[in-house]
């Protein structure tokens, strides 16, 4: 029990570092399309954390985590779409005011 506690824990810490480099090197031109792959992403989350929800018939642990792994999974996919139609809206040429 012990050793997959840190095998998951040793996995998160390089994960953790990985994606913290990775999203440091990303130049601002390929912002916008990383943002929309990684709110995809984000949507398989929310299937599996669905999954992890209602894998059990009655109250326990895995489903009050899952319950709470959909609810951020969610608020993460419908923040990034916002977040990436304000930036496609900024690329948009104004149109001029009429009258």
């Amino acid at each position: 029990m012990a050793d997959s506690i840190l095998v998951g824990l040793y996995i998160f810490v390089l994960a953790l570092f990985a994606g913290a480099e990775l999203i440091a090197r990303v130049p601002p031109t390929l912002h916008t399309p990383l943002m929309s792959a990684s709110n995809a992403i984000s949507g398989i989350a929310i299937l599996g954390a669905l999954i992890a929800a209602g894998y059990s018939s009655t109250v326990d642990v895995t489903s009050i985590i899952g319950l709470l792994a959909v609810i951020f999974a969610t608020i993460n996919v419908v923040g990034g779409y916002m977040v990436t139609q304000r930036m496609l809206d900024m690329f948009k040429k104004k149109q001029p005011k009429k009258g």
